[in-house]
């Protein structure tokens, strides 16, 4: 851009800098106290994911977007009856506030779930939280200043991203490939942060069944990623959500199994049992575990007594183990049905080929954009997730997130089916036009979406 043109520009953000700080002043007709809302609320803005799915439940719409887990499985007479027999004989404490810690005895049993995490932890130090969403809320409150650097893989899941936002982080990614987060990449990273004086407070990671990658994390990264933030100082976080919903093997030793001290772990019933009780949790050092208690009882009072009563008695009653591994098998035979269709009408792009949990990550042939063709998607009764969702820089149109874990197999395949006509049909655009013709590039040669794709 010339000096000429640079000066206009500038000239252009100045206006457009004081009228927002005038409407800042008065206010809007649309919003009378747009003035009084504190710094950080005018960042937030709707998860790319939630806003589809108004058009995306509809019925004559094939979602691959959504991760929603399939709980058609649940033994429901079951969870009829146990919720009956809860509130007859524990009713009173179950509809009651609870401490903010959580139940000793769901603590207990959690404990007991996360063994096969090869996590070997005590109930004192599991926090129970309104699904893993809050423990990750609360983590980011309690650690994260205006302005501090989270760093977190690229891509990263889209809810994480929203939370760092709203608390005024920085995210940093670190690029992933086939066995996960790259050591060497999170180690010149977090130099290059330290020499520019910028204050790193965690590594945000999901290492098992990546949201949206759809990797895991080798074995022998994992004490490589936790003895690099040991030595830059750097606290772990891992969210291991999907971490028991391997298709063929139990899971991978976690992050927190190699050092206790320097990670703290969050976890979820939302994915291996149902998400409509909301509960989750966080193991953290002891230290860490009291801030956490407390952020949480300014926020919440308690978790839900009857989520928590709910699930211990599942736990201790039912044979959970084995649910789990029904619904490995389900989401096997689904992703299957994904990776057979993409073969079949997509060949031309390229996916990740997932070992667990609910996604694929496809990758557009070249010049392709996956926001911009997400309207033309959708009026082909298809959704999915552009791949801009989940990075915190404008990354990603050259991909999208899959979901295999709530359609039918049947479903899925139609699904991509209908997604290969409109692959097809962009693509021929493409190599019409030379560019996407519905893009447009800004002066600095960056191609942005045009104002009726937004």
């Amino acid at each position: 851009m010339s000096a000429q043109g640079a000066q206009a520009g500038q000239g252009r953000h100045g206006r457009g800098v004081a009228a927002a700080a005038a409407a800042a002043r008065a206010g809007t007709r649309l919003d009378p106290w747009f003035a009084s809302y504190a710094e950080r609320a005018h960042g937030m803005r709707a998860s790319e994911v939630r806003s589809l799915f108004a058009v995306a439940n509809r019925p004559e719409v094939v979602s691959l977007a959504g991760g929603m887990p399939n709980i058609d499985g649940l033994p429901l007479d079951f969870l009829a009856e146990m919720t009956a027999k809860l509130l007859r004989e524990r009713g009173a404490r179950a509809l009651q506030y609870g401490g903010g810690q959580g139940e000793e005895e769901l603590r207990e049993q959690i404990v007991e779930v996360m063994r096969y995490d090869h996590v070997h932890a005590h109930p004192d130090d599991v926090v129970v939280t309104t699904g893993s969403q809050q423990a990750l809320d609360l983590v980011t409150e309690i650690f994260v200043d205006p302005g501090d650097v989270v760093v977190a893989e690229a891509p990263s899941y889209v809810g994480a991203l929203g939370v760092f936002r709203a608390y005024q982080a920085d995210v940093v990614h670190v690029p992933m490939d086939d066995d996960g987060l790259v050591p060497e990449e999170l180690e010149r990273t977090l130099t290059e942060l330290e020499r520019a004086g910028r204050r790193v407070k965690f590594l945000y990671t999901v290492p098992n069944f990546h949201n949206p990658a759809g990797v895991s994390l080798s074995l022998e990264r994992r004490p490589q990623i936790v003895e690099i933030c040991r030595r830059h100082h750097v606290l772990v976080l891992e969210d291991n959500p999907y971490g028991l919903l391997g298709f063929d093997a139990d899971p991978l030793p976690s992050l927190k199994s190699f050092d206790s001290d320097a990670v703290v772990y969050l976890g979820s019933f939302s994915k291996t049992f149902a998400p409509g009780y909301r509960v989750g949790w966080a193991l953290a050092p002891h230290a860490v575990r009291e801030k956490l208690v407390l952020a949480s009882e300014s926020a919440i009072l308690s978790p839900t007594m009857m989520g928590q009563l709910s699930i211990a008695t599942y736990l201790t009653t039912y044979d959970w183990y084995g649910q789990v591994k029904q619904y490995r098998s389900m989401y096997r035979e689904r992703r299957d049905a994904m990776l057979g269709a993409l073969a079949e009408h997509l060949p031309q792009t390229r996916w990740t080929v997932p070992t667990g949990g609910f996604y694929t990550w496809v990758t557009l042939p070249d010049g392709l954009d996956a926001q911009a063709m997400l309207p033309r998607a959708v009026t082909n009764l298809v959704a999915y997730v552009s791949g801009t969702a989940f990075y915190a820089d404008g990354q990603g149109r050259d991909h999208m997130r899959l979901s295999f874990c709530y359609p039918t197999p049947d479903r899925i395949r139609e699904g991509v089916r209908r997604l290969s006509t409109v692959i097809h049909a962009e693509s021929e655009l493409v190599d019409m036009f030379g560019t996407h013709p519905h893009a447009r590039r800004d002066d600095d040669g960056v191609e942005t979406p045009s104002p009726d794709q937004i």
